[in-house]
């Protein structure tokens, strides 16, 4: 671009940010970065296999980018996940290990994932939950503009039909079919917001980082009636694990206790069908994120990451629904990137990665100077390279409270914590340091985690290399140099 006197006094009048993007040529100038997260959000997506359940925009996203088949949160809840992943730093390092505590209780001064692309020049807004709702959980020095969606539980008056209280314990599961339009829908709103702030960023010509947060499929499993249409109950097929294998789990291994009376078929079958319309409702949101994308011309110079804060649990292990537990289906969650110039697309990778990975990955790949204090690996050449070898393992810790419950709230309900590593081919988690039980894992025979394995002598070998993983710490799993 020749730099003219009126260009440049545009730019001026535009502030210094867009000063100086305005005076760099097409070419160099610096990526922009959509980050969307989804809540509670597992691998049941079109994306990634599944039979039944529809994702087809997020498949666009995928056949632009890299799907990460083995992607793990570092705490499968949503507070101690976000602060993690927005931090570049684990939980140990955090402090933030229970639902109410604020996101700086340690971190203080740390420049988030978004404060740093401020830092450096970009306009920061959000839309929707991306740090935790709640004032303690907000971090609004992250951010240029601020947009905070409106609520999760609908009224009354927009509910068609709704359950009757006869679901999964510990935890609001509840769920409402609803008489209401995609847009007057919190996320929604939340999608269309998002495409306005982005429009603003165009104007001013500004390289921007948004974050936009979904909020289903979380509880109340809460959707437009068209969307539970799509997957009438009848239909659906159970888990397939056996109903008896809750009672075999561990006492530490469970997240909450059974109901009163063992949910029947049929209440399964509807609290599925609840789930996956709100999946797909949140699908067709991130559609509305995408048009916008395409009506702006923005995939040629923007970064599009999909995420979701951590796995959740409908009926597998035999009755287990939500999260904060340490199985795959709590801890490995869907990652779809996106990025200009890389090299492999429409493409799937299989090597492990951690979602404490994700702010080092966009820097890197905005061309950004590296924060030198995160714990976490950019795995930018991935997107290059999927299958290239790379970390060893994925970490992962979970607190549990003096009362079997869902969520462990502040630092004094926490009585013990479990940890767990994860390679390419094994699960091995202690809870209490194994003083309160050990789980042994292999995906290559079981990768539902039905058999465990631990205190077998014939897997004496494996318990005892994964045992040495783990005490070994992130820090000797990361990947090769190049």
């Amino acid at each position: 671009m020749a730099i003219t006197r009126r260009n440049f006094l545009a730019a001026v009048s535009l502030g210094p940010s867009a000063l100086s993007t305005a005076l760099l040529p097409q070419r160099t100038r610096r990526k922009n970065v959509v980050f969307v997260v989804s809540d509670d959000l597992n691998r049941a997506l079109g994306t990634y296999g599944h039979p039944i359940v529809r994702s087809p925009h997020l498949d666009r996203v995928a056949q632009r980018g890299v799907v990460f088949e083995r992607a793990y949160c570092q705490f499968p809840m949503c507070q101690p996940s976000r602060t993690s992943f927005l931090s570049g730093m684990r939980p140990d390092s955090t402090g933030v290990l229970g639902l109410r505590i604020p996101t700086r209780v340690k971190l203080k001064d740390h420049l988030f994932l978004p404060e740093y692309f401020r830092k450096h020049g970009y306009y920061t807004a959000m839309s929707g939950k991306v740090y935790h709702t709640g004032e303690y959980a907000e971090d609004p020095r992250s951010w240029d503009e601020e947009y905070r969606e409106f609520g999760k539980s609908p009224e009354r008056e927009d509910v068609i039909e709704d359950d009757k209280g006869k679901g999964p314990q510990g935890h609001n599961s509840r769920w409402a079919k609803l008489r209401l339009d995609d847009a007057e829908m919190p996320d929604g709103n939340v999608a269309r917001r998002a495409v306005q702030l982005m429009e603003k960023a165009q104007r001013n010509n500004t390289p921007f980082f948004l974050g936009v947060g979904f909020r289903r499929p979380h509880a109340p499993y809460a959707a437009p009636k068209k969307y539970f249409d799509m997957y009438p109950p009848d239909r659906l097929p159970l888990p397939k694990t056996p109903r008896n294998h809750f009672d075999r789990l561990l006492y530490s291994a469970v997240n909450h206790e059974p109901p009163a009376e063992p949910m029947s078929e049929a209440v399964v079958r509807q609290y599925l069908s609840a789930y996956y319309a709100s999946v797909t409702f949140m699908d067709a949101q991130l559609g509305v994120l995408l048009d916008g994308l395409d009506r702006l011309k923005l995939w040629d110079s923007t970064v599009v990451l999909f995420v979701s804060d951590h796995g959740y649990h409908i009926g597998d292990h035999g009755g287990l629904w939500h999260k904060t537990t340490l199985f795959d289906q709590a801890l490995c969650v869907p990652l779809v990137v996106a990025s200009p110039g890389q090299r492999a697309v429409g493409k799937r990778s299989e090597r492990i990665v951690e979602l404490v990975d994700m702010y080092a990955t966009l820097t890197e790949l905005c061309g950004l100077p590296s924060n030198d204090v995160l714990e976490g690996s950019s795995f930018a050449p991935l997107l290059d390279q999927p299958h290239r070898k790379w970390k060893r393992a994925a970490f992962a810790v979970q607190t549990r409270g003096k009362q079997r419950k869902s969520a462990t709230m502040a630092m004094d309900d926490i009585e013990y914590l479990g940890r767990s590593v994860c390679t390419e081919r094994w699960r091995y988690t202690e809870w209490d340091g194994g003083k309160r039980g050990v789980e042994l894992y292999d995906h290559a025979s079981d990768p539902d985690e039905l058999n465990n394995l631990a205190a077998l002598s014939s897997f004496s070998a494996v318990e005892a290399e994964m045992r040495q993983i783990l005490r070994a710490g992130w820090k000797a799993s990361r990947p090769p140099r190049a």
